[in-house]
């Protein structure tokens, strides 16, 4: 898929630049393409190499938060939910250690150790599986709340929107808790409908109660203020949050008696790696993008994207976010190019530019993380989970929208 994402913006580019040339007589449009092509590479390593700072920072700290205990701390804490959405799952059975311990790592951004964990969960969920080769109703919860993007801690948008020159990198952290709760709580909801699970249980109501009332509270709470209160008083809770968390984790290390500062060089020289791991990644997309925009492409995409938005009576400005948006769940990868390059563009601290972090940040990409569990398996028929998914996803991309305007708009 990706691949063919990444070929179809240089074929369409050249289709429209050629139309450009034979019918509009537009003598530039292959030279603006080229110079795209150096533009944007030199660019994508600009921002990769601004990154590794950030990413070193934030990946050392989250380190240190993962052996201090808090991945631990948040499986225990998830337990008793999971072992009643999922019945069929054995209490003391290994794959609910490992479904929690996965989701746990998740919210708090660790891709690396989420990832092999949540393999392990399928592999034992295919153990209970009664047809190997189709993805038993575990198995798609499981998948479905995990392609709902359950990240707390969005620190790789945080990193790009500093590196970017973002006012306050941070600003967008509460409306992208607020999106991310109407995707996964969209996932949840449909396929507890499907699979007819007892939402009533006193369990599962508790979390689901406690939650929506957190959430509720922070919308009553900002609902209530001006708009610029509302912006000063969400960054000040973005940042008291953040920085709170950071201290927890310190303090978690201390009492556990772990060596914080070699768990901070740990994660940080991760993070370093990181950024060298990306810069590939970034000018292949960068790239392509660069052409698809030089060629006029993008813009006749964006017009009659706001055409159809202009016929039904809205507000277009979140039109520039829509690309993202139809894209982060096929690939993972274009999605973050196509946020950086609407950031470039639009301006970091822009509408466009905030949008986009908070669809990346409440949206996953849902094809991948399918192709991976599924894959790991040998499952091959996924039954509802792609649908359910895809639900989940419009309705965080409906949600930032939502969000958006209430915050920036």
């Amino acid at each position: 898929m990706l691949n063919r994402i990444w070929s179809g913006f240089f074929l369409v580019a050249f289709l429209v630049a050629s139309i450009k040339v034979l019918y509009l007589g537009d003598q530039q449009v292959f030279a603006d393409m080229l110079a795209a092509l150096f533009a944007q590479a030199k660019a994508a390593f600009e921002i990769a190499l601004g990154l590794t700072g950030v990413l070193a920072l934030w990946l050392g700290i989250m380190r240190v938060g993962e052996q201090s205990g808090f991945v631990r701390l948040l499986t225990r804490g998830l337990t008793p939910l999971f072992s009643r959405l999922m019945p069929e799952v054995p209490k003391d059975h290994p794959a609910l250690a490992a479904i929690v311990m996965n989701l746990s790592a998740n919210m708090l951004g660790l891709d690396n150790a989420a990832t092999p964990l949540g393999i392990k969960a399928m592999q034992e969920l295919q153990k209970l599986n009664p047809k190997p080769d189709t993805a038993s109703a575990a198995q798609i919860l499981f998948m479905v709340i995990n392609s709902s993007s359950v990240t707390l801690l969005p620190v790789t948008i945080f990193s790009y929107r500093a590196q970017l020159g973002a006012q306050n990198p941070t600003d967008v952290f509460i409306p992208i808790l607020l999106a991310t709760y109407i995707s996964t709580l969209t996932g949840l909801l449909t396929v507890a409908f499907i699979q007819k699970i007892n939402l009533l249980d006193k369990v599962v109501l508790a979390y689901l109660l406690g939650l929506t009332v957190l959430v509720g509270g922070l919308l009553g709470y900002f609902s209530a203020l001006p708009q610029a209160q509302m912006l000063a008083q969400s960054a000040l809770l973005s940042q008291v949050l953040l920085f709170s968390l950071i201290v927890a984790f310190i303090a978690g290390a201390a009492y556990q008696k772990v060596d914080a500062y070699a768990a901070f060089i740990d994660g940080a020289k991760e993070g370093f790696q990181t950024a060298v791991t990306i810069v590939p990644y970034l000018v292949a997309m960068l790239v392509a993008i660069g052409v698809f925009r030089a060629s006029g492409a993008f813009a006749l995409l964006a017009e009659a994207l706001r055409t159809a938005v202009a016929a039904l009576a809205l507000d277009g400005r979140f039109v520039d976010a829509l690309p993202t948006a139809l894209i982060k769940p096929f690939s993972g990868s274009a999605a973050r190019a196509l946020m950086i390059d609407t950031m470039r563009t639009a301006g970091v601290d822009s509408f466009a530019g905030r949008l986009v972090c908070i669809v990346q940040g409440s949206t996953e990409t849902t094809f991948y993380v399918l192709a991976v569990y599924l894959g790991a398996v040998g499952v091959r028929h996924s039954r509802y989970a792609v649908t359910c998914g895809l639900l989940a996803d419009g309705a965080g991309v409906l949600a930032s929208i939502v969000v958006a305007y209430w915050f920036f708009g």
